[in-house]
């Protein structure tokens, strides 16, 4: 563990040196909220309805029912046993109108207790690891979110909702960075059928970076022939997720798959559909449930190609499962998964979801 956290150091250090990448900028916001998303491969865009939709998909908090309800979402997961802490809070407020919906959501994703090694040598060279002090890397987001939906009618009916969201980035004493960006999204639902689009960082989303260095800290940086990084730009190039699902009900069992095309703008990437500058993802999740009340979930989604042992080219999918139930106001969900889609970096998550009813 403590090797592990001292690699880590060097990445986040790293980080401050290439802050000016735009290539899986804020990626943080792509690993999703909610153990049932993660369960289904994050395939929820089309059918996701309730307070997490403000990260997935706004347009699907016009679809939950309730207008006087009052929602919170809640989730912890820890990645790379224990080191990365990925935290997630979010409100759906009650409405007097029932086509409208405002939510509000918080992400943090953090290493905590990082060492410097910045600090670690004397003036005369040597080491002296009573020098050592720990630093956070900690990403946070701010996501405000609105919803509205049309008039039903026989043909369907239209969901759309948007984000502002305000996003801020640290790396301990060295590196701040503040964002803003705007998302879009859209559902459809016709019997059945449910369709969904997301379109993430619609005008692209910018984080200007600062840093701080002091003086025996640059001193040290050119020692070690690392550049001295100065203030910078860093931008989150838009992306398009597209999602259809269906609902089948079969007496008290109901069954919902979904699939989902995940389209990058930023480069290349090691995705089942790879090319430059649109890279596609596919993710697919079924969803099995006994009256609305015990669920059972699976899901697959990071389509990667990797080299096995032997030299050949094989298909490395992220697998997800999960369990679901629901007690009276009460959804506790969970969710075991595979952050990294390679060995011994499979979490436990568990999300809750609480319904309190409100006067209107």
């Amino acid at each position: 563990m403590r090797i592990l956290r001292f690699s880590i150091s060097i990445v986040f250090i790293g980080v401050v040196f290439s802050a000016q990448a735009q290539k899986y900028s804020n990626e943080f916001l792509s690993i999703g909220v909610g153990a049932r998303a993660q369960a289904l491969g994050n395939a929820v865009v089309a059918q996701s309805n309730d307070v997490t939709a403000g990260v997935w998909n706004p347009a699907g908090l016009a679809a939950h029912d309730g207008g006087n309800e009052l929602q919170i979402g809640a989730m912890h997961a820890e990645w790379f046993a224990g080191v990365g802490k990925f935290d997630y809070l979010g409100v759906l407020l009650p409405s007097n109108n029932d086509k409208r919906r405002l939510a509000v959501s918080f992400i943090r994703f953090g290493v905590d207790e990082i060492p410097n090694t910045l600090t670690l040598y004397e003036s005369d060279g040597t080491i002296n690891f009573d020098n050592l002090r720990n630093f956070s890397a900690a990403d946070y987001a701010m996501l405000l979110s609105y919803a509205q939906k049309s008039q039903k009618k026989e043909s369907g009916q239209w969901f759309w909702g948007g984000n502002v969201k305000v996003i801020h980035r640290r790396i301990g004493p060295f590196a701040n960075s503040w964002g803003f960006g705007l998302d879009g999204g859209v559902q459809y639902h016709r019997g059945n059928f449910r369709f969904g689009a997301m379109a993430k960082d619609i005008t692209t989303t910018f984080n200007a970076w600062t840093f701080n260095f002091t003086t025996e800290e640059k001193q040290t940086l050119e020692l070690t022939n690392n550049e001295i990084p100065i203030n910078s730009l860093e931008i989150t190039k838009p992306q398009l997720i597209l999602g259809v699902a269906q609902r089948f009900q079969f007496k008290k069992i109901g069954i919902t798959p979904e699939l989902d095309f995940i389209v990058s703008t930023d480069g290349k990437r090691n995705t089942l559909l790879s090319a430059n500058p649109f890279s596609i993802d596919p993710a697919v999740g079924i969803e099995a449930d006994l009256n609305q009340t015990i669920f059972l979930r699976v899901g697959m989604n990071q389509f990667q190609k990797e080299t096995s042992f032997a030299g050949k080219s094989v298909l490395s999918p992220r697998p997800g499962i999960g369990v679901g139930i629901k007690v009276s106001a009460l959804q506790i969900d969970y969710a075991y998964t595979d952050l990294a889609a390679q060995e011994n970096t499979y979490s436990h998550i568990i999300s809750l979801l609480l319904n309190i009813k409100t006067k209107r």
